[in-house]
């Protein structure tokens, strides 16, 4: 048995309707989580449908979240990309050396270019938090 979790939140990861990110997809789902008496925080999967399965437009989602941020959206409590130590993926049936750092599973963006995303989205919270 349990009393439930009170630190619940959605993802939104898109869907066959497309991207679900923007600051009008984040205010429905919160309202309906808080009409259901729910904690209205959500999670940007930055990848997946919300990418459009393109994990180079990752960047462009996370840029979008953090201009939500800096206009004092409190609802975002956190984001998901999928990255990896080297860009793009491989294929590992193929019986060819793998590449260290290369995900064998989704592409997913390197650290070169991950990095820049953590340092935007700080600025975006210290924004938010002045």
């Amino acid at each position: 048995a349990t009393k439930g979790n009170r630190d619940t939140h959605v993802i939104l990861r898109g869907g066959s309707s497309g991207p679900n990110y923007s600051a009008a997809d984040v205010k429905r789902v919160v309202a309906s989580l808080e009409h259901c008496g729910l904690p209205g925080y959500a999670m940007i999967d930055c990848s997946h449908a919300n990418s459009g399965k393109d994990h180079a437009r990752q960047p462009e989602v996370l840029h979008d979240v953090c201009n939500q941020l800096e206009a004092g959206s409190h609802a975002l409590m956190g984001v998901m990309v999928e990255s990896f130590l080297v860009d793009g993926s491989q294929d590992h049936e193929s019986g060819a050396p793998l590449v260290y750092g290369q995900s064998i599973t989704d592409k997913c963006l390197g650290w070169e270019k991950t990095e820049p995303l953590f340092l935007r989205l700080a600025e975006a919270v210290r924004k938010r938090r002045g």
